[in-house]
């Protein structure tokens, strides 16, 4: 029942958007694993470890696809696309210190193997080494947009860390979501823009794009957490609501049910109990919500893949459409 949204659509995989650019993502892992002389073993190792430990380097890939479609120096495109990941690896480590996770994609995190406070020390070099390479672009705005996503999405952990509302649960959920994913995938594409030669409009649309590509990617992302399995998503089902976090699905399906009693004991905060939770979870599971939920982020792609349709046509400009067509497609 969970997957029946999927079907009829043409499943997109990695290699359809990253076989253009797989010698430039090459480059990009080697220069995030590149490290400044005198840095500490035990540093160099936890730093090349997180890096070999998986993931789709989705967001190197769109910042590539999109350099490379606007005609971007390739010599400065290569240093955002490690930057970006290189940001994004820095949150990761934070973000499972945060939530007390010992797995990462099947593999042990960094703070299940080291202190608390080495593994901060360690986030904190990678946010460092990230800034660095962003300086390599050259580019004085696009390092001021850097910084400024760092910014925010610090900020939306810190909203989230301390359940700030201003009372609208759907308005704070896309908010968060914006802060915390949306928010560097917006970087990629716009930083893109602005190593390429193009009108301050084309920019604009290119930063929608991100946004509405990230804002998708995320909502997705919490799909999954009802909806994928607990071994390939390596937390259990529903993890999310279990700490009091509500996201789409939860959101949609409380809109639908505001009789629920579990509504308002999450709303207040207030815990459950295992089996509660495993209830409420499955209520959410066996409703439309999961499905109303996917139709919001696929309105997002659809929306990004009209702007895409209007930038210079070409191989990197269909890659792009495949990666859009991905993220609302991933295996459920």
């Amino acid at each position: 029942m969970l997957r029946v949204f999927l079907v009829g659509k043409m499943e997109r995989t990695i290699a359809s958007f990253t076989e253009l650019v797989l010698s430039d993502l090459s480059k990009v892992e080697k220069r995030m694993g590149e490290t400044p002389p005198g840095v500490d073993p035990n540093l160099k190792a936890a730093i090349k470890q997180l890096l070999s430990s998986g993931g789709k380097r989705l967001r190197p890939t769109l910042t590539l696809l999109s350099g490379e479609m606007l005609n971007a120096d390739p010599q400065r495109i290569i240093p955002l696309a490690a930057a970006i990941e290189m940001l994004h690896t820095a949150t990761l480590v934070h973000d499972d210190l945060i939530d007390g996770a010992l797995l990462r994609r099947g593999n042990p995190t960094l703070n299940a193997q080291w202190s608390a406070g080495a593994t901060v020390l360690t986030g904190d070099f990678i946010f460092a080494r990230a800034a660095h390479l962003a300086a390599e672009t050259r580019s004085l705005e696009l390092m001021r947009i850097f910084a400024e996503k760092l910014m925010v999405m610090v900020n939306g952990e810190i909203t989230q860390f301390f359940r700030t509302s201003t009372g609208n649960i759907r308005k704070d959920y896309f908010n968060r979501i914006n802060e915390k994913t949306a928010s560097l995938f917006e970087v990629a594409t716009h930083g893109a823009s602005l190593l390429s030669d193009c009108e301050e409009e084309l920019r604009q649309e290119m930063k929608a794009i991100g946004y509405e590509v990230g804002m998708a990617f995320q909502i997705v992302d919490d799909i999954l957490d009802f909806t994928g399995n607990q071994e390939k998503v390596g937390k259990p089902v529903g993890s999310d609501l279990r700490q009091g976090l509500l996201t789409l699905p939860a959101i949609r399906y409380f809109e639908v049910h505001p009789e629920d009693p579990a509504r308002e004991i999450i709303l207040n905060g207030r815990s459950q109990s295992e089996n509660e939770l495993d209830e409420v979870i499955q209520r959410i599971r066996d409703s439309n919500a999961i499905h109303e939920s996917f139709d919001e982020a696929q309105d997002f792609i659809t929306s990004a893949r009209k702007r895409l349709s209007q930038m210079p046509p070409g191989e990197k400009r269909e890659a792009l459409f495949d990666l859009a067509d991905y993220i609302v497609q991933r295996p459920f």
